[in-house]
């Protein structure tokens, strides 16, 4: 019989417990294309701020495309924590491993063809394109660390060590910074330090993270399901696999409608193109805050899930849901009074910063646009409902789509209201799925 759970202070302070580490973690990544856009915005150029924002999105399509070995991995070794225990964890780990391998071989072997087909696809041209290509050609080669790393950061968040994730994250953020601004500032590299600073530091992180799992009791339970015979079998793998599928080609969906807002943004200038990029970072800064719910939803709704208890499941979306909406609101009063002076910061000219701050009043929208489709999010990986996530990511898409159709006329202001629109519409397609999927996933009656 699976064990009753109620939501009393401790379960509480379980989602800050997660929630507030995920948010200092990724908060910290954020500062990879912060810290990027604010160092190359110091050798005003506008053509050069526009080619970090094109190579960031084009490594969002080529890496975060493949962020389903994080959040399938966590989800699957939460649920295996109240329903198998360490050895099972460890061998979802040793699978999402073992994949995350196959697809940096494939990425690096595609290279030639696919590197310059994003750049197209992007709309990089002029001095654009050969900036960003100088860019891309470094950071590609990180592509074995970012896939490991991926697999790696997920188990240790489905284990609920946030402490670590934490620790790791932030060194690795501070390096990548500290060494952007040695490379460009100092030893005049140009748009290649920051390539370089990126490479150096991903793979300085998956040293440390390789030290971590292989430590103690959860090393241990590692190293024995890497001599088991069984946990790379065609039938181990192929409920991963399933899940991963799913998540993979929802994630390919997501980032085709960001890669649109890239590429139309090219299509109206250069100024147009690096003040978006900065509103953009703005949103993955929103994004990467807000998404400590995402985290706490993956873990916890997936132990739920694992122990088959409903009114635990239940309470935790609830409790989660308003957490999460008390910080949109916070995230959002801080741009109300802060967008204008933080937007110029990262300007490399007037012109640049001007435009962006047009846009402002979006930066104060999208935390409440985007905030409960990431918590449903967490909710639906850590329940293994990947179908469902991909079907509401179809929908959300289709009305970017007939969005941006209808008020591509209102210049960029109907560019960003087609992108709020996206993301609110998530949002509704998931809800709207919730009530079935958890009379179809709880034994017992509702």
């Amino acid at each position: 019989m699976p064990g009753r759970f109620t939501l009393d202070s401790r379960a509480i302070w379980a989602i800050w417990a997660i929630a507030l580490p995920a948010m200092v973690t990724n908060v910290a990544t954020a500062l990879i294309g912060l810290g990027d856009m604010w160092i190359v915005g110091r050798l005003d150029d506008a053509a050069t701020q526009g080619a970090v924002d094109v190579g960031a999105r084009l490594f969002a399509m080529l890496f975060t495309v493949m962020n389903f070995l994080k959040m399938g991995t966590t989800g699957l070794v939460a649920q295996a924590g109240t329903r198998s225990g360490a050895a099972e964890q460890a061998a979802i780990l040793l699978r999402g491993g073992t994949i995350a391998l196959a697809i940096a071989g494939a990425l690096l072997l595609a290279k030639p063809l696919l590197m310059p087909a994003l750049l197209d696809a992007l709309g990089a041209r002029g001095e654009v394109l050969a900036a960003a290509r100088t860019y891309a050609d470094i950071r590609y080669w990180s592509a074995p660390g970012v896939m490991l790393n991926l697999a790696l950061i997920g188990y240790l968040v489905g284990q609920r060590r946030m402490g670590a994730v934490l620790a790791i994250e932030v060194l690795y953020n501070l390096l990548n910074v500290a060494l952007g601004l040695w490379f460009v500032l100092d030893l005049d590299m140009g748009i290649a330090g920051v390539g370089w600073s990126s490479f150096i530091a991903e793979y300085a992180k998956l040293a440390v993270l390789g030290i971590v799992v292989s430590r103690g009791s959860h090393g241990a339970a590692l190293f024995a399901a890497a001599r088991g015979k069984a946990v790379l079998r065609w039938a181990s793998l192929r409920p991963f696999l399933t899940v991963n599928r799913d998540l993979f080609l929802r994630t390919v969906v997501l980032m085709i409608a960001l890669a649109a807002l890239t590429r139309l943004s090219a299509e109206r200038g250069p100024v147009v193109l690096a003040a978006n990029g900065i509103l953009y970072q703005m949103f993955v800064f929103t994004a990467l805050l807000l998404d400590g719910f995402e985290n706490a939803a993956q873990v916890l709704n997936g132990e739920r899930r694992g122990a088959d208890d409903r009114a635990g499941f239940t309470a935790y979306i609830r409790a989660i849901l308003v957490r999460g909406m008390g910080a949109a609101a916070l995230v959002a009063l801080g741009f109300a009074l802060l967008a204008d002076p933080v937007l110029a910061s990262f300007a490399a000219t007037p012109a640049v910063a001007r435009a962006a701050q047009e846009q402002a009043i979006w930066l104060v929208l999208i935390p409440f646009a985007g905030v409960a489709g990431f918590v449903f999010d967490g909710i639906f990986v850590g329940a293994s409902w990947t179908r469902a996530l991909l079907l509401s990511m179809l929908g959300a898409s289709a009305v970017y789509v007939l969005a941006l159709w209808l008020a591509w006329p209102q210049g960029n202001w109907g560019l960003w209201l087609a992108f709020t629109l996206f993301l609110a519409a998530r949002a509704a397609f998931q809800a709207a799925m919730l009530p079935a999927l958890m009379r179809r996933g709880f034994a017992g009656p509702v």
